[in-house]
């Protein structure tokens, strides 16, 4: 008979019932019932102490491992038999866990308890979250400067950026007149978005460090490190006067050259001869040379006259030619002069795209002063009169029938103008008329534009409906009900 209450049972070594022996010995005494998880909202991972966040899904083996962790040393004294969730609204801020744990309790007699331990989720915004909200505590910068009145190569890196999500671990993007700041918590991260851009446009870079803390005890240093990478001051459609030792190292090719465009090389075109060359950055940065004028010194042409020319004999060394241009030779007449009867005879490199009575943007160079150390000590008999540079189309129009967009980066401005505007509106025709350029970047189709067909031939250049992506929205009202649209 059990000792306290009388009832018949199996003899056992404590001579008492299960109930009773319950009453007088609880083996889950000093263990807490209660406890308290840290969780970061930003990033949803739980703190595992003293510093390591950890991500765990709900009610997962993680999860479970971290809550026995945390009353570890209170589960010493018994024996742990099993161990699970019991389940909880996800956004309670409740975790509760059954445990089943055993004990020998008197004269050798062996118990087993169930109960049942709360846990609440409190939520702490952990280090790394703390540094992005605080924009201003970095590990390391990447200053990207060019030395440029234009921001086409600026506009054409963003989208390279955008399209390989380099974006997506900085702290911090900066823009200042002349550049881009990109902010990171980490050197390696930095290091990693230098390599791209060396990689992407024709660049030079150097790096420094300086010293915030020392631990003398530990040897442990903490530093921050800025990288600077200046990009070549050349843009698209700049002309450029090589040095002579250069430009025979390209094939006895003319000084006076077109940038018909900047990737990881400088692409280069003699309007006389159709000959191209590439240009990498160590061969700029060995043999430097500055565009002769800027882009608001375009002026605009009328074709009066022009000619295709047949295939010119190359010269001793020549390099090629390119294939995707024209050669002719085009009598033309600024629109400003149309009454008096100045004209200019000049070789240009468009003879695929220019007819008579077109108009066309180019350099005048008989009429100007050049300031530069190459030009200044050619003969004038090899510099011509008039560089054509690009066709120029009715920039409204083109404005109106432009039904595809870009993406742009976040990112801290000191101020926009109108000049900005206007060079962006620069990119985007440039984008229009490169096909090679639109290959390295993602367009995405306008909805807010109607399609029109791309049969127009006379019209300005436009891109085909194939080379767009659709641009990915969620629905917010859709209620994933059959037959209900979640993706448009």
């Amino acid at each position: 008979l059990c000792c306290q209450c009388g009832v018949a049972i199996p003899p056992n070594p404590a001579n008492m019932c299960v109930g009773c022996l319950r009453a007088q010995v609880d083996i889950t005494e000093g263990i807490p019932k209660q406890g308290t998880l840290h969780f970061c909202k930003q990033c949803e991972r739980y703190l595992q102490p003293p510093g390591t966040w950890i991500q765990c899904t709900l009610e997962s083996r993680e999860l479970l491992a971290l809550c026995l962790k945390k009353i570890k040393a209170s589960l010493s004294k018994v024996r742990l038999i099993d161990a699970g969730f019991i389940w909880t609204e996800p956004h309670s801020k409740r975790l509760k866990l059954k445990l089943t744990v055993q004990k020998e309790v008197i004269n050798g007699a062996v118990l087993q308890q169930v109960f049942v331990m709360e846990y609440i989720v409190q939520s702490q915004m952990c280090e790394d979250c703390h540094r992005i909200e605080a924009k201003d505590f970095w590990k390391a910068v990447v200053q990207v400067r060019q030395k440029t009145l234009h921001k086409k190569t600026f506009y054409y890196l963003e989208q390279l950026i955008l399209k390989h999500r380099l974006h997506q671990n900085t702290l911090r993007i900066k823009e200042i007149h002349d550049g881009l700041d990109f902010y990171y918590s980490s050197k390696q991260q930095a290091q990693k978005m230098v390599d791209f851009l060396q990689c992407t446009v024709p660049s030079r870079s150097k790096s420094s460090q300086r010293l915030i803390s020392h631990d003398i005890h530990s040897n442990i240093y903490n530093y921050k490190s800025t990288f600077s990478v200046e990009i070549v001051p050349i843009c698209k459609d700049n002309v450029v006067c090589l040095s002579p030792k250069l430009a025979q190292s390209l094939g006895n090719m003319s000084q006076i050259c077109v940038c018909i465009r900047v990737t990881s090389t400088i692409h280069l075109i003699d309007p006389s001869t159709l000959q191209i060359a590439e240009i990498d950055g160590n061969t700029y940065w060995r043999h430097p040379f500055n565009s002769l004028f800027h882009p608001k010194q375009l002026e605009e042409f009328i074709i009066l006259d022009i000619n295709r020319v047949q295939e010119k004999k190359k010269g001793a060394g020549a390099g090629a030619r390119s294939n995707k241009h024209t050669l002719a030779e085009a009598w033309v007449q600024k629109t400003s002069e149309l009454n008096t009867d100045h004209q200019y005879f000049c070789c240009t490199h468009l003879g695929h795209i220019l007819n008579p009575g077109d108009l066309v943007l180019g350099f005048d160079l008989a009429n100007c002063n050049l300031n530069d150390e190459f030009a200044n000590k050619m003969n004038p008999h090899y510099v011509p009169d008039v560089i054509l540079i690009k066709k120029s189309y009715d920039r409204t129009k083109r404005q109106r029938r432009r039904n595809w967009k870009l993406k742009e980066l976040e990112r801290d401005r000191e101020g926009t103008d109108t000049d900005d505007e206007r060079q962006y509106q620069d990119f985007l025709e440039d984008l229009e008329e490169d096909e090679a350029i639109r290959k390295n970047i993602n367009i995405y189709r306008n909805a807010d534009v109607p399609v029109e067909s791309d049969t127009d031939d006379d019209g300005p250049p436009r891109i085909s409906l194939a080379e767009m992506l659709e641009d990915l929205h969620i629905s917010q009202d859709a209620t994933g009900g059959e037959g209900a649209n979640m993706m448009t």
